[in-house]
């Protein structure tokens, strides 16, 4: 299906229905260079569970759904292992994932007997109390730990850097109905950071967004491919994406519509940064779990 030529309008109705839709943060998509090892990884360092896993030898790649609770109420990970590639660019653009816990020292700990590198040893974040650490996995994905006494959603930031932070707020609002929880600017450090969820920061997942001052590009890599986000209209909210491209920047990948084999209806889009998003029907999401 091609793009329309014609540049759309955002009436009223469709500026408003991101914010009416039914979202959530579904999985966010990466590819590691061996399933197994990292299965084993953040099944035992990091304590998530494996929730499942299929082989596409067709296609010569294999995927792993890994969390802390089930996918129809969890963020999850959606490992992508490509036969016969052994290492991947993660690139300078992503920043890291994150766990909420309600002990970061005993977490750093296990992570350590299980030979995890860790790379910011725990303690308050600076001029702050709240307690984080850094750890990094066998494929070089570093993951904030911080201590919280207690979440709904322990797999609760991606992170990402982006180059101009206002333009991507706005973009994130208008497209997908995201609002800033949280904004936070280190003029000391040079840089500020925007949370942006569909709920309070201590609640749900959040998409981290980061601003390092005067630095408006980032190399992707090859290794972080996406997040996916669940819609009950993937052709109303591309339509949407479609139109908010158009004024900010960014681009629909792909028209919406069912994938072949699997019935599924998706639309995906590029940001003004390069980053992609998928939308996911939710009631074709909940019967391809099933």
């Amino acid at each position: 299906m091609a793009e329309a030529s014609a540049p759309a309008t955002l009436t009223p109705e469709l500026l408003e229905w991101p914010k009416k839709d039914n979202r959530r943060f579904l999985h966010v998509v990466y590819r590691v260079g061996d399933l197994d090892r990292t299965i084993k990884f953040y099944t035992e360092a990091l304590g998530m569970k494996l929730l499942r896993k299929r082989d596409v030898p067709e296609e010569k790649y294999s995927n792993a759904f890994l969390g802390f609770g089930p996918e129809e109420s969890h963020f999850v990970v959606e490992l992508t292992y490509n036969y016969g590639v052994s290492s991947y660019d993660i690139g300078t653009g992503f920043g890291h994932f994150a766990i909420a816990t309600p002990d970061v020292y005993k977490l750093v700990e296990q992570i350590r007997a299980k030979g995890g590198n860790v790379t910011r040893e725990p303690g308050p974040v600076k001029g702050g109390s709240t307690v984080i650490a850094f750890v990094k996995d066998p494929d070089g994905y570093i993951f904030e730990l911080i201590q919280r006494e207690s979440t709904p959603e322990p797999l609760c930031q991606v992170m990402l850097r982006v180059g101009d932070l206002e333009r991507s707020i706005k973009f994130y609002e208008k497209a997908l109905g995201l609002r800033v929880v949280k904004r936070t600017d280190r003029p000391e450090y040079k840089y500020t950071i925007a949370m942006l969820g569909y709920d309070e920061e201590e609640k749900t997942t959040v998409l981290e967004l980061t601003y390092n001052y005067g630095v408006t590009e980032y190399t992707k890599g090859n290794a972080y491919a996406q997040i996916a986000i669940g819609t009950d209209d993937v052709y109303k909210s591309a339509e949407v994406v479609n139109v908010v491209t158009q004024e900010l920047g960014g681009k629909i990948t792909r028209q919406p519509g069912p994938i072949p084999g699997l019935n599924t209806k998706i639309t995906s889009f590029l940001d003004p940064d390069g980053w992609k998003t998928v939308l996911v029907d939710n009631k074709d999401f909940l019967k391809e779990l099933q």
